[in-house]
């Protein structure tokens, strides 16, 4: 029954609400009540939540990110006192078995009864699992609950191959889960392409492609026949519907869902021909007391929506109507952006062309994974679109959908280069468009606010899916404080010039001489002490002082890693990975590792970057293994600074018949010359011995693509969790030319970026972008181009070693001890377990809140 005024006689009975189900929608309905005033701790309901599940609600929609580290504590949406602050009753494990209308009560599993003023339930919905012989056997799962997750990782342990059987949303997740798992991993669609529903034809390929890539196998087009299993009940493997069979140990059902109505069905109350409990704009079954939110309802409009930001939007509705408002669903946008198996993948609006006339706007790129489409209607309205691999413009062209776009749609979608691409801001938002689609907050709303907390807290934007948090950062007010830190009012590259011009050799001078007020003659602070320190080492040649970064005051200036020269590890231990210039290595080399890597029993792994990373030495080890490798001939690979990492090569023109230059050659070159430049972020780079580009030279800070006329030199490129191709700087130069060109580019870079900045995002913020550097550094526009190659040659001849300087002193080597009062004694913390011949770490034996050990049952031991 609705409530609208709170009782004044505390003593008098209130309406008891209760709901049956606690997932994402069902703690979104209990703040929407707590927002409204709805709850025991201010006397005016008592509210029940019975809960199937052994825990309450959390992020489904973040689900698989339990396999990369999240516990299920941090997936958790309730804050740990919400519930009793608010005085809500939640029953875990104890879900609703049957409704009697008549006498307004719920049984509860435990056989506990609640009568109820109003019912509302939020049961969301089940997976779907095609009726195959063979789908109850052994190392048969869902994907839908943290306990489904649990049980996958634990029967994963035993398992070599996976198999998922649907490759929508769901799908791929677990796909992308079971390989993160170490299995071999396909995925089985019974329609002609991957997410059928979110992409088109053309967007299917490309993330076809892009999967393929990755190592998965994808059988599309074909149905599971059945699920074979041996003579102990467990998986064997699958009988596909073209005839084929698929030999697997595990098998993954992620076929859709489907409405959990069954009990609305057993109470009565009207349900849809093809499932889903039928409820008006008010969220109200056909039973007045009783409401229904999620997965379970089937809208008003006709539809059982499947994603949570219109789950959401029916929470908000019934709270609305229950405390006695005015609301109505009616529906709700099915816009969806996500990231599966590390690749961007959107859709919005009309997606797949529907409407009478339209037009599609499309750009396809089979060989980077690219596809962009934007249907476009006759007057020129977007309708909507589909991103694959690229989806860095969806927050602003959601938004836009229904109005007629202020530049021609192909500058929307072509790269950089051949005619776009154009980014819409903010500013070209009406205020009613709709920001956080999750939560339906619009534009006015969200500039209403200063800062980012402020808006989540305020309006819940960007807490979702989080695909608005980048357009909700563009519209808030831009501080016009530019400064590095609370230390320094300048920006690194004012900084830089600063400490260049002045000759400045000491972080202590630069803070007191041209630090804010407050700041003088203090301490600094984490943000600006190692970013000085690294323009103090990248100028060090220059101004003539050491480069060593542990000497003296810069000790205290280096990052974790730097301190110690090495990369540290998640147990405490930390790892040696020596320079192996372009990825060529003798055999001899490569047995001296193996000798170390045995001998101080360190766990190893070729690297991305054709070096070999070796794990698990403690701090006291470093100098002891250093000096093995010194003795044989390696160096520093720097995998722990912000310097130049690798030069990887292909093996060009020497061995393969499709190369025309000595790639092997020039990475080694340029690996030589640029190795220990310290910059404002890491630096990769990559050179192929043709257009095949088998360095996948284009995904590097600067990269090299052999021609028949000499090679092509691309800037601004980057992998990682935002890959950006990189944009051609010039081409077919001569050797000469272009280390010259590289010269000039690096130092030009590392003179201007801002702190732990790529070169990619450098490139995409610097006033100009890459037609200005190029005027830069090719046509010497500024005429700084004699300074920087002078500046180059400085640190080329300045470069020491680190891992020899400091073997060779005494006086360094006394910092490698894991206890100062105990120099000799190594760290207990630091022990390892067997895994695949090799070890790993035992973080069973870790205590504290640092490093949490998640067991079985999803808990953190502390």
């Amino acid at each position: 029954m609705p409530v609208s005024t709170p009782p004044t006689d505390h003593t008098a009975p209130v309406p008891t609400i209760v709901v049956v189900g606690h997932g994402m929608v069902g703690q979104r309905f209990l703040e929407a009540l707590a927002d409204r005033g709805l709850t025991a701790t201010s006397g005016t309901a008592r509210v029940v939540v019975l809960c199937e599940e052994p825990r309450a609600a959390y992020d489904r929609v973040q689900l698989t990110s339990y396999f990369t580290g999240r516990t299920p504590d941090e997936l958790s949406l309730a804050e740990p006192d919400f519930m009793d602050r608010h005085g809500f009753e939640l029953r875990l494990g104890d879900p609703a078995e049957s409704v009697d209308r008549e006498t307004r009560t719920v049984t509860a599993r435990s056989g506990e009864t609640f009568t109820y003023d109003t019912l509302v339930l939020a049961t969301g919905s089940y997976p779907f699992v095609p009726p195959v012989p063979g789908k109850d056997a052994a190392g048969c799962f869902v994907y839908r609950t943290i306990e489904d997750l649990l049980a996958i990782e634990e029967y994963a342990r035993t398992a070599t191959t996976g198999a998922v059987v649907g490759g929508g949303l769901l799908g791929l997740e677990a796909a992308g889960a079971l390989k993160g798992l170490g299995l071999d991993t396909h995925v089985v669609e019974f329609a002609p392409r991957l997410m059928p529903v979110q992409v088109d034809e053309g967007g299917g390929a490309a993330l076809l492609r892009t999967i393929e890539s990755m190592g998965l196998t994808v059988h599309a087009g074909v149905g599971t026949q059945e699920v074979t299993a041996g003579e102990d009940g467990a998986v064997t493997g699958m009988a596909l519907s073209d005839g084929s069979s698929l030999a697997t140990d595990l098998v993954v059902f992620s076929a859709g869902v489907r409405p959990r109505d069954q009990l609305a069905r057993d109470c009565g109350l009207a349900v849809g021909p093809r499932g889903g409990i039928i409820v008006d704009e008010e969220c109200r079954t056909s039973d007045p007391a009783v409401f229904a939110i999620g997965e379970c309802a089937l809208a008003a409009d006709g539809r059982v929506y499947g994603l949570v930001a219109p789950g959401y939007e029916m929470a908000q509705t019934a709270a609305e109507v229950i405390t006695g408002g005015t609301a109505a669903f009616t529906g709700a946008d099915l816009s969806t952006k996500l990231k599966l198996l590390g690749v961007d993948v959107a859709s919005f609006g009309d997606a797949h062309g529907t409407a009478e006339g339209c037009l599609d706007v499309v750009y396809a790129d089979s060989r980077t994974g690219v596809y962009k489409k934007l249907v476009i209607g006759r007057d020129g309205t977007l309708l909507g679109g589909v991103l694959v691999g690229d989806a860095e413009q969806y927050g602003t062209l959601r938004p836009m959908t229904g109005t007629v776009l202020p530049v021609a749609p192909e500058q929307l979608v072509l790269p950089a280069g051949a005619g776009g691409p154009v980014t819409l801001g903010p500013s070209a938002l009406p205020d009613d468009a709709v920001i956080c689609s999750c939560h339906n907050v619009t534009k006015g709303s969200i500039c209403e606010h200063t800062t980012l907390s402020e808006v989540k807290k305020c309006t819940k934007a960007g807490t979702g899916c989080g695909s608005c948090v980048k357009v909700i950062g563009q519209l808030l007010p831009q501080s016009q404080d530019k400064g590095l830190c609370g230390c320094f009012s300048h920006m690194r590259s004012e900084l830089y010039e600063i400490v260049r011009t002045l000759g400045i050799t000491s972080y202590a001078e630069l803070l007191d001489s041209h630090g804010r007020e407050a700041a003088r003659g203090g301490d600094g602070c984490e943000i600006c002490k190692p970013t000085v320190g690294s323009i103090i080492a990248s100028l060090a040649p220059t101004l003539g002082a050491s480069g060593y970064v542990l000497d003296g005051e810069q000790a205290a200036l280096q990052d974790t890693n730097d301190h110690f020269l090495a990369n540290l590890q998640r147990n405490g231990s930390y790892s040696i990975v020596p320079r192996i210039p372009g990825g060529e290595i003798t055999p001899e080399k490569l047995i001296v590792i193996g000798e170390v890597a045995r001998d101080f029993g360190l766990y190893t792994k070729i690297t991305g970057g054709q070096r070999i990373d070796m794990f698990g030495a403690r701090v006291d080890q470093l100098p002891l293994i250093w000096t093995r490798l010194v003795d044989a001939g390696f160096e520093s690979g720097h995998a722990y600074g912000k310097s130049l990492r690798t030069v990887k090569s292909c093996v060009g023109r020497t061995w393969c018949r499709y190369g025309v230059q000595d790639s092997v050659r020039m990475a080694i070159d340029l690996e030589l010359r640029y190795r220990g430049l310290r910059s404002p972020h890491k630096l990769k780079s990559a050179v192929s011995g043709c257009a095949r580009e088998c360095a996948e030279a284009r995904g590097k800070d600067f990269g090299i693509i052999a021609t028949a006329g000499g090679w092509n030199l691309y800037v601004g490129g980057n992998g990682g969790a935002e890959p950006r191709h990189a944009d051609l700087l010039a081409q077919d130069l001569s050797d000469a030319e272009l280390v010259r060109l590289i010269d000039r580019f690096l130092m030009f870079y590392i003179r201007t970026a801002d702190r732990l900045e790529r070169t990619s995002t450098w490139l995409d913020r610097i006033q100009g972008g890459l037609d200005h550097v190029r005027d830069v550094v090719v046509h010497d526009s500024l005429g700084l181009c004699a300074e920087l190659e002078r500046m180059m040659a400085d640190h080329v001849a300045g470069y020491r070693d680190e891992w020899a300087e400091t073997i060779n002193d005494p006086e360094r080597l006394r910092r490698f001890v894991t206890f100062v009062n105990a120099p000799d004694a190594p760290d207990p913390s630091v022990q390892f377990v067997p895994e695949r011949d090799q070890v790993k770490p035992d973080l069973e034996i870790l205590a504290g809140p640092v490093l949490a050990v998640r067991t079985l049952e999803g808990t953190s031991s502390r």
